[in-house]
């Protein structure tokens, strides 16, 4: 079934204005280049989304959305703990990978104006509050993995995985990479957050 004129507008916009708001920000983004990205004229910009403030927060709550639904979903999956460390790097890793920009962004825009946290509050008490945290808990009552804090080990995950992203014009600077090279390093670096984690908390600790 196809959309109606006004929806596809509407997306193609959006669309634009997710790719305008990702590189410059809300302070560094106009009205004019998100039409110009769009291919439409800023009257019409205007006609939909009445404001670049109100754009941005439509941008802004998708993209919290986006940054969390996924791992929460991981982390309520009924699988091991280790399958689940697995695919919780896998995520993060293509989220990363098609939204470099991503964790830059929402940092900035929270630290701009800290009323923003407000919209990513109900998926934070979401990750206190999974079954994760439950089969961390459980592995180390039974001695299967290293006592570590739930909250520690999330974070180690995560910071491992976009710290490489982040980083990525860094990379690629210094080291001379072109895109397939960075793309063949990262699925390197991957797989080595996986063993690094895995080791870490499944090999038994030498007494």
């Amino acid at each position: 079934m196809n959309c109606p004129p006004f929806q596809k507008t509407e997306e193609k916009i959006k669309e634009a204005a997710k790719k305008v708001f990702l590189e410059k920000g809300f302070d560094g983004a106009t009205s004019r280049d998100i039409a110009e990205a769009a291919g439409i004229n800023i009257a019409l910009t205007n006609y939909y989304f009445r404001s670049k403030e109100k754009l941005f927060m439509n941008i802004f709550e998708d993209m919290i959305h986006l940054f969390f639904e996924g791992s929460v979903h991981i982390l309520n999956k009924p699988i091991s703990l280790r399958d689940k460390i697995v695919e919780l790097i896998e995520h993060d890793f293509e989220l990363m990978k098609k939204n470099p920009n991503l964790v830059i962004f929402i940092m900035n825009e929270v630290h701009r104006n800290p009323e923003r946290l407000v919209k990513a509050i109900g998926y934070v008490k979401q990750l206190h509050h999974t079954l994760f945290k439950i089969q961390v808990q459980e592995a180390i009552d039974k001695g299967e993995i290293r006592p570590v804090n739930s909250l520690n080990l999330m974070t180690m995950i995560v910071a491992s995985v976009q710290f490489l992203f982040i980083s990525k014009p860094m990379h690629m600077q210094i080291w001379q990479m072109s895109e397939a090279e960075f793309a063949r390093f990262s699925d390197d670096q991957k797989q080595l957050i996986i063993d690094m984690v895995t080791s870490y908390l499944f090999e038994p600790v030498k007494a």
